[in-house]
C-alpha cells in the first residue's frame, strides 16, 4: 500500500479543524467586515467608509470605543494582580486549604447577570452594605452607575479571578518543586523565588488567562448594562442599540471590527511584552 505524501497527510489531518474554524469563525469575520463598507439604510447599497467615518467623528462613538477599552483593561489587570499570588498561595498546604479552594472558585457557577445583581444589591445607595453602615454614620460612595464605572470592574473582576485562578495554577503547578528547592537552598527568599523563578516559568499561563480573560471583557454587555454610567456606553450596547432598535446593521459591524482590531493590537502589544520579559528571565 503506498504511502500518502507526508504534507499531504498532514493537510488532511488538519482539515478538519482548520475547515471548522474557516467556516463557523472565518465566515462571520468575512460577512461582519462586508457589511461594515456596505451603505445602510432602505435600498441603499454599494461600497462606503461612511460607518468608519461615523465611529471615527462621533464623540459618542470615540467615548464608547475607549470606555470600552477601559472596562476590558482595568478589570484584567486587577483581577491578574489578585490572581498571580493567589495561584501561587495556593500551592502551599495550610489549614482550609480544601475549603478555600472550593469557595473561590464559587463565581464560576454564578452566571454574569446574576453576578451583576448582586453587586446592584449590594454596593447601591440604600444597598445592603449601605444600610450596615447607616447606623454608625458611614456611607459608601457611588459606584453604581458611577462615571469611573467601580461597580462593573468589581462585578468583573469578581467574575474573572477565579478563572485565571484555575489556568495560573495549573501553570504554577507544573513547575518541578526541584527548582524552587534549589533555589532556597542557594539562600533565594520567598520572594526572589516568586518573581525569578516561578513567575518567568509560569507566564504562558499567565499569558494565556490574562488574553481570555481580556478577550471576553472587550465584549461583555449584561454588567456594563446593569451596573455601567449612563453615558458614556461602551460600544458593545451601542451596538445592540444600533441592530435591534435602529436596524443599522452596517455601523454595527463596523464598531465590531474596529472593536476586535482594537482588541487584537493590544493583545499583540501584551504578546511583545510578555515574550520581551520572558526571554530576559531566560
Amino acid at each position: 500500500m503506498r504511502r500518502l505524501p507526508r504534507s499531504l497527510a498532514v493537510a488532511l489531518l488538519l482539515l478538519p479543524g482548520v475547515g471548522f474554524l474557516a467556516l463557523f469563525f472565518g465566515t462571520p469575520l468575512v460577512l461582519a467586515l462586508v457589511a461594515s463598507v456596505t451603505a445602510d439604510g432602505p435600498g441603499a447599497k454599494g461600497f462606503t467608509l461612511a460607518n468608519y467615518r461615523s465611529i471615527f467623528t462621533n464623540r459618542v462613538h470615540l467615548e464608547g470605543l475607549v470606555f470600552s477599552m477601559y472596562l476590558s483593561v482595568v478589570p484584567t489587570l486587577i483581577a491578574l494582580a489578585i490572581s498571580v499570588p493567589l495561584a501561587v498561595a495556593l500551592q502551599t498546604t495550610f489549614p482550609g486549604r480544601r475549603l478555600f479552594r472550593t469557595l473561590y472558585q464559587l463565581p464560576l457557577a454564578v452566571p454574569t447577570i446574576v453576578a451583576a445583581f448582586l453587586v446592584l444589591v449590594l454596593l447601591d445607595r440604600g444597598g445592603m452594605i449601605s444600610r450596615l453602615l447607616a447606623p454608625v454614620g458611614l456611607s459608601l460612595p457611588r459606584m453604581v452607575r458611577d462615571e469611573y464605572a467601580v461597580g462593573v470592574i468589581v462585578a468583573m473582576v469578581w467574575k474573572a479571578v477565579p478563572f485565571m485562578t484555575l489556568i495560573i495554577a495549573g501553570a504554577v503547578a507544573s513547575i518541578p518543586s526541584d527548582v524552587t528547592a534549589a533555589a532556597r537552598s542557594l539562600g533565594a527568599t520567598r520572594v526572589a523565588v516568586f518573581f525569578w523563578i516561578e513567575l518567568p516559568m509560569a507566564l504562558p499561563g499567565i499569558t494565556a488567562a490574562t488574553l481570555l480573560v481580556f478577550v471576553t471583557s472587550t465584549g461583555a454587555f449584561a454588567i456594563p448594562s446593569l451596573l455601567g454610567p449612563i453615558y458614556p456606553e461602551p460600544l458593545s450596547i451601542q451596538m445592540y442599540s444600533y441592530a435591534f432598535v435602529e436596524n443599522r446593521w452596517g455601523i454595527v459591524s463596523a464598531m465590531g471590527s474596529i472593536l476586535s482590531l482594537v482588541a487584537c493590537l493590544v493583545l499583540l502589544a501584551y504578546y511583545r511584552l510578555t515574550a520581551r520579559v520572558g526571554g530576559g528571565g531566560r
